[in-house]
């Protein structure tokens, strides 16, 4: 399987690219994004994109491939709607329409979060852009999941590039372990979201949207 993965830098990209680099059935892995990961594999490449609103210069790169994990976002903390719209929206897109067209059927799983809000209708800025984002990726000719985790914990010495979620993280590290065992379908580790992602890449879901409940079932199948 030729897997391809945006946003590989951020917090739960780190993890997804850890899976799927010690996945044997993993053959190469490509990653798209403004700077390198710095990780170093025999089945790993680069491309360093610095425009993420189009693939201009980058489609010859972007075909032959079995699924892409797209966990490119940012936090709205503190954003305009529009500068939001246009990473959450706009980079997604951007990708995913080009992606639909060099490699059409292809699985495309976007990481969106707990919350979003289907209708495009609520008050919550950031849910209201997340739904949007997901009923375009679902009109698109992939086979669009859409996973909405809720708490994540990050493993494997992997942090947040944010840095108020750090400061969370920092303080939280002690009581997630207590806290996943708990409320299993609140909490998700970054390995366990990881290791969702590929178990659908290659079998698929029954559904196109999954919340925490759905991700839960497909790590313990």
């Amino acid at each position: 399987m030729r897997v391809l993965i945006f946003g590989a830098t951020g917090m739960v990209g780190q993890g997804v690219l850890r899976e799927c680099l010690a996945d044997p059935e993993v053959e190469e892995v490509v990653t798209v994004g403004r700077s390198a990961t710095g990780a170093e594999h025999p089945k790993l490449h680069e491309i360093v994109h610095r425009d993420m609103s189009n693939c201009i210069g980058i489609e010859a790169d972007l075909a032959g491939f079995d699924a892409c994990l797209y966990c490119l976002g940012v936090s709205s903390s503190g954003m305009k709607e529009s500068d939001y719209e246009r990473v959450t929206y706009g980079f997604t897109l951007a990708a995913a329409e080009v992606l639909s067209r060099l490699n059409p059927g292809m699985t495309f799983i976007y990481v969106s979060g707990a919350g979003t809000d289907g209708t495009e209708q609520g008050r919550i800025m950031w849910a209201r852009i997340k739904g949007r984002t997901e009923n375009a990726l679902l009109r698109l000719p992939l086979k669009a999941y859409m996973f909405r985790p809720g708490l994540i914990e990050p493993m494997d010495g992997i942090r947040s590039k944010t840095p108020i979620y750090q400061i969370f993280y920092s303080v939280a590290k002690p009581l997630l372990p207590l806290l996943r065992r708990a409320f299993p379908n609140q909490v998700i580790t970054t390995k366990e979201l990881g290791l969702a992602m590929l178990a659908v890449a290659r079998q698929g879901y029954g559904k196109r949207i999954l919340e925490m409940r759905d991700l839960r079932a497909v790590v313990q199948r």
